[in-house]
């Protein structure tokens, strides 16, 4: 049985972060922190400058509960039900894939395109396929006044916590979903095709990190026998979705550039940017369709 937690901010921190690195995980003092400012209300000023205030029991209660979720190997933003993502803060459910800083990289390697497109025909239209929680769309949505955007997922509960993620937002004035298994219930054109679809192998999830492949859903990072099945299902179909000079941005394996480009190529599209992400890995492809 774990020693009780105290009852006032500063040492309840200190309390909190002793735990989570005695159990080894990987930043104790910032997931602390995180798990004690949430659940009880309070802010990193607060417990500089006034660590005697005190913390509830009910709270207390909540932050011992979530600190043994998180020892037990639970991502420390599944428990918090929210993740941030390009400034935006996304709520999170069973069905989404949690969006990690590497997807940035998609959209800061799309954004200039959209505001062009926006600039010179007065919108830009987006398809997010697999959206998930919505956070490529959105996230475009927020930089873009301009651009419209539907999001696309095979799960009624990723729809669901998308929405409620653009109604948070302020965007769903400029947001709507739609149930398809990839472009199977889509209409119209697009200006963008984003994705950040599943690219692992089937082989390899069980060699995922235990916060992905326990808590992340399957759907979401299968990408089948060899990790490109969605791409050729992308490629093979997105012609007819995509307006007369438009773009295609997919999430790509660090180690996929090569194969992805082939399945692209091979389906009439040449490439139109390669993007890295922070840790210098290849991230982020970009394609339009060859000029006839």
């Amino acid at each position: 049985m774990a020693d009780s937690l105290p009852g006032t901010l500063g040492p309840l921190l200190k309390a909190a972060r002793a735990r989570l690195a005695a159990a080894a995980v990987a930043d104790p003092a910032l997931d602390a922190r995180l798990i004690v400012e949430h659940l009880s209300g309070t802010t990193r000023t607060q417990a500089i400058a006034d660590p005697e205030c005190t913390v509830d029991a009910g709270a207390i209660a909540a932050i011992d509960a979530a600190l043994r979720r998180r020892i037990a190997g639970e991502p420390v933003h599944r428990i918090l039900g929210h993740r941030e993502f390009y400034g935006l803060r996304l709520s999170l459910s069973q069905e989404t894939l949690e969006p990690r800083p590497d997807t940035e990289t998609l959209v800061e390697a799309v954004l200039p395109f959209v505001k062009a497109t926006a600039e010179r025909q007065g919108q830009c239209r987006i398809l997010d396929l697999g959206t998930g929680t919505g956070a490529i769309a959105l996230a475009l949505l927020s930089a873009v006044p301009a651009a419209v955007a539907t999001g696309v997922d095979i799960s009624q509960g990723a729809l669901a916590t998308a929405m409620r993620n653009a109604g948070e937002l302020g965007l769903a004035d400029r947001f709507q979903v739609l149930k398809s298994d990839w472009f199977e219930k889509v209409f119209g054109r697009y200006h963008v095709i984003a994705a950040n679809p599943p690219y692992i192998a089937s082989i390899d999830i069980e060699n995922l990190q235990d916060e992905v492949r326990d808590f992340d859903p399957r759907q979401a990072l299968d990408g089948g026998v060899d990790g490109l099945s969605p791409y050729r299902n992308i490629a093979a179909e997105a012609a007819g979705f995509l307006e007369a000079e438009g773009r295609i941005a997919v999430e790509i394996g660090h180690t996929q550039r090569k194969e992805v480009t082939d399945i692209f190529s091979a389906a009439g599209y040449m490439p139109a940017g390669v993007f890295r992400d922070f840790g210098g890995n290849d991230r982020v492809l970009i394609f339009e369709l060859t000029k006839p």
